[in-house]
């Protein structure tokens, strides 16, 4: 953790992405008590930003840095959960496969190929089409259609770790095979782990925009996928009121970049292959310290390095 640390504070694009990051969660947290009820009629209809009302109103009246603010929370929240669970149910899934193997690999590994073959985002407005509308019915519907990839990944990496000598040494000693992949292997796996949740919630948070942009989720809830669904009801690209859809679709687009500016960091840190080109592995290692080893007890196979065997 101190060389992740040393990394953070040494790498530009993953410390702005954790100040924006930061920005938001406070903003998520603390930022409706001071907006008032965003569905309240404060003023004329597609009122411009002013001092009264900062970044203007929407086509019913309603105050769109209130709606901003709220739809933050509600966003959030909805992204960085189904994100958990995502990544959640493909470790579940990939390391049992990769642990156990034999039946139990073949029939997981199936259900996984199956999911992946299957188009996120077209299945993800069918279903969502035919479910009761709501944002939890959004994110289980991003959950069913995203944990696919991350089940793989997880399984492919824990093929590469059950050979360990740690691990044999973990069933010698008597541990039986919940305790190990609980135990043994998952700490081996926290770093991909991290990296899968940036990417579910950078995924879910993309997805559940647009579903909400196309009416397919509440329209009566405060998201920023419903201030841009009714922006675009109040034709406000074609009215000129870009002050409707600019702050949501600029939120969106900020947030996921920071997440992905943090996840490039994260990369540089866990692949050793980035590891030599990058002035802080030369840095570290000049103090008796090897990146990859002080964030993880053994290395992690990746790109086109193929997986041990059973031993």
């Amino acid at each position: 953790m101190s060389a992740l640390a040393t990394v953070f504070r040494r790498d530009a694009r993953a410390r702005v992405g954790l100040w924006i990051f930061g920005l938001y969660i406070v903003v998520a947290l603390v930022g409706p008590w001071f907006v008032g009820d965003p569905g309240a009629l404060v003023g004329r209809p597609l009122q411009s930003p002013s001092s009264t009302h900062w970044l203007g109103t929407t086509g019913q009246g309603q105050d769109v840095l209130a709606q901003l603010v709220v739809g933050t929370r509600h966003s959030l929240l909805v992204g960085l959960l189904t994100g958990l669970v995502v990544v959640a149910l493909g470790a579940c899934v990939g390391v049992v496969a990769g642990y156990v193997g034999g039946a139990v690999d073949l029939l997981l590994s199936w259900v996984t190929q199956v999911s992946l073959v299957l188009p996120g985002l077209p299945l993800a407005i069918v279903v969502a089409a035919y479910l009761p509308a709501g944002p939890w019915t959004v994110a289980a519907v991003l959950v069913l259609t995203g944990w696919a990839w991350n089940a793989r990944v997880l399984r492919s990496q824990t093929l590469s770790l059950r050979g360990r000598d740690f691990v044999v040494a973990a069933r010698v000693a008597g541990d039986g095979p919940l305790r190990i992949m609980a135990t043994v292997v998952a700490p081996n796996l926290t770093s991909l782990l991290f990296g899968q949740w940036m990417g579910s919630v950078t995924y879910a948070i993309g997805a559940e925009v647009g579903l909400e942009f196309l009416g397919l989720g509440d329209v009566d809830a405060v998201t920023w996928g419903t201030s841009l669904y009714w922006a675009a009801n109040d034709a406000a690209l074609l009215t000129g009121a870009w002050w409707t859809f600019v702050p949501a679709g600029l939120a969106s687009a900020v947030f996921a970049c920071a997440l992905v500016w943090i996840g490039a960091g994260l990369d540089e840190v866990t692949n050793p292959r980035l590891q030599s080109a990058r002035p802080w592995g030369r840095w570290l290692r000049a103090r008796g310290v090897e990146p990859n080893a002080a964030l993880q007890a053994t290395p992690v196979v990746r790109g086109d390095d193929r997986p041990r065997s059973e031993p």
